[in-house]
């Protein structure tokens, strides 16, 4: 049996998004080989804790040696934002490689597998073993119009950001050493290879979303719904489009008769820096009968709530999306921008997909695209099947371990 290296910058099995992403993976790929999985310290308490309350999930980790590495505890009082974040992450990368090398683990395979950007490199290739790289992700800038609506100061932070990325794309040897060294990129969307001109037999397509679908997904028939709820979860930054949703809620809502109005409804799940912004727009438009706002949730409390949902719209600028999977696992159809992140997680086949237009164009369209499914049982229905037949087919955390055992085959054997 082959050992494989793993490293993981976020791996937490109570969470979702990134962390639970690096749990899952960790566990799919011990699936068929033993696995050295390198992570940060401050995740060792989560781990031992989970794997002590679960059996279940400590069988599957029965293959997995969890090792923790952090840099010295002086280096961290300034990790705080998503920018010096990522530049922390960069440091820790360059310290844990230094520090593989002094443990001189007998391993077949190393996997840097997050954080999921494209832009800061790996070292595992220090170690001198084939290299699997990601998934990886890629966010295209978010259009003008859009970004606009949070004012001049989140348009310049993104834009400055978007300016440094392209520096490290076009300065940085150590990125350009990572993708030579890589027997196997793996990319969550469309949008990376061509970023980083990965030739077409080095990289894969690998979203870093999957599910385990739900006890209630074999259900012949979906529980009808007495209101038509829409529904959307994340952080409320620029990037996840709060905005959008209620702008195009609010056109669509005012638009229907009274008695229609009482059945619709509006759930907002999350918190963030935009939410005094966001509560604002919500008075405004007179939204605050039919909507409701509830603070992030944990896990299961969030899957729960799908059970309520008609549509999840999510009009995120992101190049992934876990609530995508999520939502689809339960027969609740995405309402989201044609872009390589949600637009690429859902059906090829679905209807609610909305090209980028103007800011004010795309509140029409989406307000549209509610509409036809208010009015449309049948649409909304055969939307809800087309998204639980997709996502079984596409997004489930036991696919990804195939994947990965057929992807780490292929680089042993390069």
């Amino acid at each position: 049996m082959n050992t494989v290296l793993i490293t993981a910058y976020a791996v937490n099995p109570y969470k979702g998004s990134e962390d639970g992403m690096g749990w899952n993976f960790i566990l799919q790929a011990a699936r068929f080989q033993k696995v050295v999985a390198v992570t940060r310290e401050n995740n060792g308490p989560h781990i031992e804790r989970y794997l002590a309350e679960n059996p279940a999930a400590a069988v599957l980790a029965a293959n997995v040696d969890f090792r923790y590495f952090d840099l010295p505890a002086w280096t961290r009082w300034w990790k705080k934002g998503p920018l010096l974040s990522l530049i922390y992450f960069y440091m820790w990368q360059v310290g844990l490689a230094v520090w593989l090398l002094r443990q001189k683990l007998a391993v077949d395979l190393v996997h840097n597998l997050n954080f999921h950007n494209d832009w800061t490199p790996s070292f595992l290739w220090l170690l001198g073993r084939p290299l699997v790289w990601g998934p990886i992700g890629h966010h295209p800038p978010i259009p003008a119009s859009h970004l606009a609506q949070y004012g001049t100061a989140a348009f310049v932070k993104d834009r400055l950001i978007g300016s440094l990325k392209h520096i490290f794309w076009a300065l940085d040897p150590f990125l350009r050493v990572t993708r030579r060294a890589s027997e196997r990129v793996l990319c969550m969307n469309s949008a990376v290879a061509p970023r980083l001109g990965l030739p077409a037999s080095r990289y894969e397509i690998v979203p870093s979303v999957a599910v385990d679908l739900p006890a209630e997904f074999l259900e012949a028939v979906p529980v009808p719904k007495a209101h038509f709820t829409v529904m959307i979860a994340a952080r409320m930054v620029p990037l996840k489009g709060f905005d959008m949703v209620i702008l195009a809620f609010a056109k669509f809502y005012h638009a229907l008769p009274a008695d229609e109005q009482a059945k619709a409804r509006l759930l907002l799940i999350g918190s963030g820096p935009e939410e005094g912004r966001l509560q604002q727009l919500l008075h405004e438009h007179k939204l605050t009968d039919c909507a409701m706002h509830r603070p992030w949730l944990d896990r299961q409390e969030l899957l729960a709530i799908y059970h309520e949902a008609s549509v999840f719209f999510f009009p995120s600028h992101e190049g992934a999306g876990m609530v995508v999977a999520e939502a689809m696992s339960y027969g609740v159809p995405v309402l989201c921008y044609e872009n390589e992140g949600p637009g690429e997680l859902t059906p090829a086949a679905s209807s609610l997909k909305v090209p980028y237009k103007s800011f004010n164009h795309n509140i029409k369209d989406f307000a549209e695209r509610l509409r036809y499914l208010h009015d449309s049982p049948r649409l909304l229905a055969a939307e809800a099947a087309l998204s639980r037949r997709h996502v079984a087919q596409h997004h489930t955390w036991e696919r990804r371990g195939q994947q990965l055992q057929r992807i780490y085959q292929e680089a042993l054997a390069a």
